[in-house]
Formats: structure tokens, C-alpha cells, sequence
């Protein structure tokens, strides 16, 4: 998926951006992390609030990984523990997350409710660690792909969420299309528009 040059440039790091936040887009192409997709988007301010925490563990889940499998697991030859390394980097980042909402914003900690623990088996953000490691990209690339691959789980689920509660309001909604069926008619018609995007060449 990525040939990326040891030293990146800016060309590359805004390919790199554009790759992840629309072409290749978590939830609405790859179609990983659904489940706070849908959990977390009947709201808008509570969705911005979510995407917020995504991109902060996906940044910082997808460094330290890069780090620990280079400096740690690579050189003691343990590279078959990525998946467990990964998730126990992943759970304490969203500890960390968890503790700094539930003291500083406590009405967006009890709206996110179950959802915000459940970052620690997203598999969008498991994704993007994994995602690095196979691609070999350098450290400044994984850090970029972490920033860019939350913002565009963020972009998805604040689009989802207005279109949401655009439709708990409109009255030309068929009866029985009404809450949930109609809100996976939407999803699949914004995912069938960043679709779109597949046919865009990235130069590396």
C-alpha cells in the first residue's frame, strides 16, 4: 500500500494525509471501527468529542508501537507478540485519555459513556499500528499516518453524526426506515461517496 522514502518530504507526508484520511478512510472504506461508528454519531458535539480521542490514542498508539517493534520486540526477536504489545500500548494510551476526560470534561466523559474504554479494541486504531509495521514506514510516516488516519475516522463519524440528526427530524422518512435502518441507508451512501476517492493516484 505505502513505498515511502527514508527521508519523507512534504509532498510525501501530504500523499501520505490525503492516502489516509480519504482514500483509504477506516471506517467508510476499510470499514473498521464500526462499532463507535454507530455508537457514538447521534450526536454531533458528542462525535467531534470521540474523533478527538481517536486522533490522540491513533497519534500516539501508532509512535510508541513503532517504537516498541523496532527497539524492543525486532532485536529480542519477539515479533510475533505485535498483536498483544500493540493492545497493551493501545489500553494504557486510552487510560490516560479516560482519566484526563473524566476530570477536565465530565459531561463529555459520561456522553461517551462505554464507547470511550472500547477505543482500547478499536480496530481502526489497532489498525493503523499494524498498518505501519507492515508497510515499514519511518517513524515521522507512522506518526503522520496516526494523525491522518484518526482525522479521517473523525471526518466519517462528524459526517455520519449531522447527517443523523438531520434525519431525527425530517418528517419524509418512511415508517418503517425510521431510526436505525435509515441511519445504515445513510452510512452506506457516504461510504459509497469516499468510494470516489479510490480511483485517486498518490504518487510516493
Amino acid at each position: 500500500m505505502f513505498d515511502l522514502p527514508a527521508s519523507m518530504g512534504l509532498t510525501d507526508i501530504l500523499s501520505l494525509a490525503i492516502a489516509a484520511i480519504l482514500v483509504n478512510n477506516y471506517i467508510l472504506v476499510q470499514f473498521l471501527g464500526c462499532c463507535s461508528f454507530f455508537g457514538v454519531s447521534k450526536k454531533t458535539d458528542t462525535a467531534i468529542g470521540m474523533g478527538m480521542a481517536v486522533i490522540f490514542v491513533m497519534a500516539l498508539a501508532s509512535a510508541v508501537s513503532w517504537g516498541v517493534q523496532y527497539f524492543i520486540l525486532n532485536p529480542l526477536g519477539l515479533g510475533y507478540m505485535q498483536t498483544i504489545a500493540f493492545i497493551l500500548v493501545i489500553a494504557t494510551l486510552v487510560q490516560f485519555v479516560e482519566m484526563f476526560m473524566k476530570k477536565s470534561m465530565p459531561a463529555m466523559y459520561s456522553a461517551l459513556g462505554i464507547f470511550l474504554p472500547l477505543i482500547t479494541t478499536n480496530c481502526a486504531v489497532l489498525g493503523a499500528a499494524i498498518t505501519n509495521i507492515d508497510n515499514e514506514v519511518s517513524f515521522i510516516g507512522a506518526v503522520v499516518y496516526g494523525v491522518a488516519a484518526g482525522v479521517g475516522f473523525t471526518l466519517a463519524i462528524v459526517l455520519f453524526a449531522s447527517i443523523r440528526e438531520r434525519l431525527e427530524v425530517t418528517s419524509k422518512c418512511p415508517k418503517c426506515f425510521e431510526g436505525f435502518p435509515i441511519a445504515l441507508v445513510a452510512a452506506s451512501l457516504l461510504a459509497m461517496s469516499f468510494m470516489g476517492f479510490s480511483g485517486l493516484s498518490i504518487p510516493w
